[in-house]
């Protein structure tokens, strides 16, 4: 996957996640939670940002770690939104954004291990 894609789907999730808090019930807990995911799923954008301008190969693999904790963060919002019935939207669209969440949690995890691995390999020659 060409980071531009990686950029183009941690972008396109902010917005689902957007269009998902838009469909929350109206409650104390809808509001701190929603308030909470979209934070989480910004986070995530703009930090990847940040990612791809890295300053060394370390730093890549911080920024990267930064984005990995916040996608976590939104998974767990929307679990707990989800198994709090606060979304009164279509539950096919919650489905769809829980699994986008969690392929982009194997996606980075993914690109971490590498980076790590590719990084100890220059170090050792």
């Amino acid at each position: 996957m060409k980071t531009s894609d990686l950029e183009n789907r941690v972008i396109n999730f902010s917005v689902l996640i957007i269009n998902i808090c838009d469909n929350l019930k109206t409650s104390y807990a809808s509001n701190y939670y929603g308030n909470q995911l979209i934070r989480s799923s910004g986070a995530s954008a703009l930090n990847y940002g940040e990612a791809r301008s890295a300053e060394s190969p370390k730093d890549f693999v911080h920024k990267m770690g930064i984005c990995l904790k916040e996608l976590r963060e939104s998974y767990n919002c929307l679990r707990i939104i989800d198994k709090a019935n606060l979304y009164k939207g279509n539950q096919n669209k919650m489905e769809e954004v829980l699994d986008e969440n969690n392929q982009l949690i194997s996606i980075f995890v993914t690109s971490i291990k590498t980076s790590k691995n590719n990084n100890s390999k220059v170090k050792n020659r």
